[in-house]
């Protein structure tokens, strides 16, 4: 790996050269060119197809809405030299606007950062300069409906549930589809009426990590998110509902602000809300439907849906084969938060073996349960709720007389202590959210009928 201070030195300067918005045929094509100065140009590409009715968009707010999403973009470029200065070329940026991105990338490079081992600040990391003319605010579009991103986990599933009395005016989001978004959709009735784009990577960026340029995780639910909005207007969509929960604002790094799911956090939903009615206002509306709820009890609402359980996919590892790959972090705690509410014989069927006794996971367990300082790098949910569903999951397993498999053999013996909050988590509701009251009652009228 090549050495962050030597990179800097050598490649000062990361450019925001240019943006290109065109409809080719049925398709809205939006091409960026980033160029980290000295070393290559990079040229990403969205494809986001245009409906038949789809509402008339100005340019200057199409405009708007391509170049942001081509500032959190470009974060997944400038990683690679770490370039001390950014050059944002299209648009001029205020000095709050500035301060807003420099935000969300160090926040959302926490986990980059620390597992590179860079030591850095919010104020030094980064400086950026800006050229052009400023964009302004639109007048917000005449919108309605739902678009919902999909991502083929369960989370999505229980949002898409939720909302199946408003099928006609919801339409699942998905970005480079694959077997799992695309089976939530059909059997949550959509059949094939989800909204597809295409996110194409710059290969010269993955010639770069290979030849030991710097790589790691970046802030893609603000990807989501910024793509959300081009894709709600162009279909007319009012709310973009996204899928996340509250024990996404747990850091992963204990004592620390550094957050695998920074930009699932209610941190971001909070300053991405207000970033866009200040200096896009399209008129849609971004929120989280299950940001009130905790992990626990998506997983008892999960547990309910029985048509998903042989469609949904969380694994990351596997994400490319559509599989379980039944050795990482996601793949260990799905299993363990459906487990006190699905049979052992159940989850079996679901991921092909049982991953509580797989001795091979034991360190990783102990990260989940929080033995270990650091949970993983993975969206995973909280050391209390990994500990709860244990106990819950050991206790039924006793009560028929099974025979313990390993992991919790080492749970029985090592953390019996902690603390159950089984109650808590299913009577949980986290204030602190910013769902619309009609959706507020969508979600109690939810709770209140699967969770008696």
């Amino acid at each position: 790996m090549l050495e962050f201070e030597n990179l800097r030195k050598k490649y000062p300067e990361f450019v925001y050269k240019s943006y290109t918005v065109c409809r080719e045929s049925d398709l809205l094509k939006v091409r960026y060119s980033f160029e980290i100065t000295g070393l290559c140009e990079f040229n990403p590409e969205w494809s986001f197809p245009i409906p038949e009715k789809s509402p008339r968009i100005d340019s200057g707010l199409l405009n708007n809405l391509a170049f942001s999403l081509g500032l959190v973009e470009l974060v997944s470029y400038w990683k690679a030299t770490c370039s001390p200065t950014v050059k944002v070329m299209p648009h001029a940026l205020d000095g709050d606007m500035i301060s807003w991105w420099k935000s969300l990338y160090f926040g959302g490079l926490g986990e980059f950062f620390y597992k590179n081992n860079i030591k850095t600040d919010k104020d030094s990391f980064m400086t950026v300069v800006t050229e052009g003319i400023p964009l302004k605010p639109s007048a917000p579009l005449e919108l309605s409906g739902n678009l919902v991103p999909v991502g083929g986990g369960k989370d999505s599933a229980v949002t898409l549930r939720i909302l199946k009395g408003e099928k006609e005016n919801t339409l699942p989001y998905i970005i480079n589809s694959r077997g799992a978004t695309d089976m939530t959709c059909e059997v949550s009735g959509y059949g094939s009426d989800a909204y597809r784009v295409r996110r194409t990577i710059d290969k010269k960026l993955i010639d770069l990590n290979q030849k030991g340029f710097l790589n790691g995780h970046t802030p893609f639910s603000a990807i989501v998110a910024f793509s959300s909005l081009i894709s709600a207007c162009l279909n007319g969509k009012k709310y973009v509902v996204l899928s996340n929960e509250s024990s996404a604002n747990e850091s992963t790094v204990l004592g620390e602000d550094i957050n695998h799911q920074f930009s699932k956090g209610v941190e971001f939903e909070a300053n991405f809300i207000r970033y866009q009615q200040k200096y896009i206002n399209c008129g849609v509306e971004y929120f989280s439907l299950l940001r009130p709820l905790s992990e626990m009890q998506i997983a008892a609402l999960f547990a309910r849906y029985d048509e998903f359980h042989s469609v949904f996919r969380s694994c990351n590892a596997g994400s490319k084969k559509d599989i379980w790959c039944c050795s990482c972090p996601k793949c260990l705690f799905v299993y363990i938060i459906l487990s006190p509410f699905l049979s052992q014989e159940k989850l079996i069927e679901i991921f092909g073996e049982n991953l509580l006794d797989k001795e091979v996971l034991l360190d990783t367990y102990k990260e989940l349960l929080g033995v270990l300082p650091n949970k993983p790098f993975e969206c995973v949910g909280s050391r209390d709720e990994v500990i709860t569903a244990s106990f819950v999951t050991l206790s039924k397993l006793k009560e028929i007389g099974a025979k313990l498999p390993k992991l919790l053999d080492y749970f029985e013996e090592n953390v019996t202590n902690a603390p159950f909050k089984m109650t808590y988590y299913l009577n949980y509701f986290d204030e602190n959210n910013y769902l619309p009251q009609h959706f507020l009652k969508l979600l109690q009228s939810e709770l209140e009928e699967n969770l008696k």
